[in-house]
């Protein structure tokens, strides 16, 4: 993407795994990518090659022997004013998941091979009613065998409530500031009065969410140092992005129905969105920025922050929309 775009940079790729490495660089070079220093190491050895602008850690810490050793070298290795993007594994989607890694465990030995067979004729003769078995939102055992086994073999694994996660954060100097996901941590639209939310906390409110949904398989979200973090939001300069959707497409579907109707993880959800609202989105091209958008929209912009920020507050915290500079010219 960064070469794409023409920009400059310099990306360190950190990971315990030859094989991954080899995979990974095989990938660049086949793209003819650059600028990428490739080395095979302990996160914990993070701050060695930082301090870094941006740190993604996707689907590791919760595998680390003391993971908060993990998250407090991330922190470290973190520059001042720059963000982490992370996922880490939740409880209540995964029902089921870690008795079976317990009993599994507990029970097989050998090689890997040999663990997995058994444990897939196990899994076979359980009860139909386990919380395993009953649980629609896994399927990574039903994809492969490695996801089999990741998902039901692996010795260490460790999930995280929101709470959980945010407290594990704060030892490490960070705190959540932001989520691609913020539509899964909001319970109003399932409580169906808000005033039972009257004067509860942002990360109650979360908690809260995650008990009611009983779904999230994962939390994916950002960090930073402080709540000033990098999370980019609407302002005068700013570029906003559209996920794998072009702008006069979600355009089109408004006009034509009024809404926007949104499935996420198996969940529909229809989000009303004004004509006005619409035309502005058919302007959103990835390199137009809000004062832009707003001279086309013919707009001031009071007028303008009006009705784009209802829309836009909508479209972020389904994941939908995301503001970047990457393409500014």
């Amino acid at each position: 993407m960064l070469t794409s775009a023409g920009k400059t940079y310099e990306i360190t790729y950190l990971d315990l795994s030859k094989s991954s490495r080899k995979i990974a660089e095989t990938r660049a070079k086949t793209r003819g990518l650059t600028g990428i220093s490739f080395h095979t190491g302990s996160l914990l050895d993070a701050g060695q090659y930082g301090p870094f602008d941006y740190i993604d850690c996707c689907g590791v810490l919760h595998h680390l022997p003391e993971p908060q050793l993990g998250f407090d070298a991330l922190g470290a290795a973190l520059a001042d004013g720059g963000g982490i993007g992370l996922m880490v594994y939740a409880p209540y989607g995964r029902a089921g998941v870690y008795p079976l890694q317990e009993a599994f465990g507990a029970l097989l030995t050998g090689s890997p091979r040999d663990r997995l067979r058994r444990a897939k004729a196990i899994l076979a003769r359980l009860p139909e009613g386990h919380p395993f078995k009953r649980n629609p939102h896994l399927g990574d055992h039903q994809d492969s065998d490695a996801g089999f086994y990741d998902l039901l073999l692996h010795s260490q694994d460790r999930p995280y409530t929101i709470r959980q996660l945010a407290e594990t954060l704060t030892k490490a100097g960070l705190e959540m500031v932001g989520s691609p996901q913020a539509h899964l941590y909001d319970p109003a639209p399932l409580l169906g009065d808000p005033g039972l939310l009257v004067g509860m906390d942002d990360l109650t409110r979360m908690e809260l969410a995650e008990k009611l949904r009983g779904t999230i398989k994962t939390h994916v979200v950002y960090a930073a140092h402080n709540a000033a973090g990098r999370v980019a939001r609407p302002s005068p300069h700013a570029i906003p992005h559209l996920k794998g959707v072009t702008g006069s497409k979600v355009a089109d579907v408004i006009m034509k129905k009024g809404i926007l109707p949104v499935t996420l993880g198996g969940e529909k959800t229809e989000l009303p969105v004004s004509a006005a609202a619409g035309q502005m989105l058919r302007h959103v091209t990835g390199r137009a920025d809000l004062t832009a958008i707003a001279r086309a929209a013919e707009l001031d912009p009071v007028a303008f922050a009006s009705i784009w920020n209802s829309v836009s507050a909508d479209l972020t915290r389904f994941g939908l929309m995301y503001y970047s500079t990457l393409l500014k010219s």
